[in-house]
């Protein structure tokens, strides 16, 4: 449906349902975000988000709200309402009983068990419907789940911290802290709307990093990501401080070694084989297996190596990097490992999507642009 035909009235309420879904962002994983606000005779009668997967869902919330008020009401919600039994029953029966007169909604569900039948639902039950009004906000704030359930795998972010000459760690591997507090901070709001943060070995041998979730308000009602190790050799320390933290962690691997692997296991960890090509881990595999589990967003916390695969087999939707205001020199390491490299005609192209201060650092979101053949 062309823009042309919502009011200003109708984007001011759409736009209202999109910042109470944004409410759930870190805590409704791995439902979508979704917001609703009913709407009649001009003012608002009930609202609500969907805050946690197996809670009613954000409809049923601005329903509760209303009450009586609901009937012949107006329903702005960002995503078609579900009509298959889940964890809950299906809104779209919730909606009818309660007598609304129209139906707006974002965008269709990308959820092949819903996939416009919601919206058919409520046409057959004399509900008004239209769609499409800010689908592009939609989308953007349900990229992952969309991702998910049309293409079986995660959303991924690569998240990056340099120098301003490039360089993400000394020539001898110490690289705390290159960014300051704020950034630090941010990266963890980062890892709390993710549904896997995703490091490698190399990594958690060198930095022995938690990747948990910490310096987020909330974050104890926050559900700790899915911290996963990329491990083909089976080398991660069963001491590892990710491993005494709480929250599960998962090690992909290609070895046999049934000695190490129990050793993990005894540990905290689930260890699980996964394809490889040449000793290396197969990432089309671990997105896969990830989307699989239910994972929307993908957080990558690596060194420049693994980073870097994932650039390179096309796998990276969005970078955010941390740039610091000081040198590190040219014998530090680099920011990403991109073999092949040697003409300007081959450089990756990045398109910014966003540039601003953190603290005293400069955080810049970009989107690779797409090769032939990647992905």
């Amino acid at each position: 449906m062309s823009s042309d035909a919502f009011s200003a009235e109708d984007h001011q309420w759409m736009a209202h349902a999109l910042r109470l879904a944004e409410r759930g962002v870190m805590t409704a994983r791995p439902n979508p975000r979704v917001g609703c606000v009913i709407v009649r005779d001009g003012e608002c009668v009930g609202e609500g988000w969907h805050a946690r997967t197996g809670e009613a869902h954000a409809e049923v919330h601005a329903l509760r709200a209303a009450g009586a008020e609901a009937r012949g009401a107006i329903v702005y919600v960002n995503l078609e309402p579900c009509s298959h039994f889940g964890r809950t029953p299906p809104c779209c029966d919730a909606l009818l009983e309660a007598g609304v007169a129209e139906v707006v909604v974002a965008m269709r569900d990308p959820n092949p068990a819903v996939a416009g039948n919601g919206l058919e639902r409520l046409r057959q039950g004399g509900v008004r419907v239209r769609e499409g009004l800010l689908e592009p906000g939609a989308l953007v704030l349900n990229a992952g789940f969309a991702r998910r359930m049309l293409r079986r795998r995660p959303w991924v972010r690569c998240k990056l911290a340099a120098s301003l000459d490039g360089r993400t760690a000394m020539a001898s591997g110490e690289s705390r802290w290159i960014t300051g507090a704020a950034a630090r901070a941010d990266v963890h709001r980062w890892r709390a709307r993710s549904c896997a943060i995703v490091t490698g070995s190399g990594t958690v041998r060198a930095d022995d990093p938690a990747l948990t979730v910490r310096d987020v308000t909330g974050a104890a009602e926050i559900p700790p990501p899915l911290r996963v190790v990329l491990d083909s050799g089976l080398t991660t320390p069963p001491h590892a401080r990710l491993l005494a933290e709480p929250g599960p962690v998962l090690i992909l691997t290609a070895s046999e070694d049934n000695e190490r692997r129990a050793a993990l296991e005894a540990a905290g960890a689930e260890v699980e084989r996964i394809a490889s090509r040449d000793g290396v881990l197969d990432l089309e595999a671990v997105l896969e297996l990830l989307a699989g589990r239910q994972v929307n967003e993908v957080l990558v916390e690596s060194g420049p190596t693994l980073a870097g695969a994932f650039l390179g087999g096309g796998w990276v939707d969005e970078f955010i990097v941390y740039q610091a205001p000081h040198l590190m020199g040219h014998q530090a390491r680099p920011l990403l490992q991109l073999p092949g490299l040697e003409t300007m005609a081959g450089r990756r192209q990045l398109t910014l999507l966003d540039v601003r201060r953190v603290g005293d650092d400069i955080r810049i979101m970009a989107r690779p642009e797409p090769v032939a053949g990647e992905g």
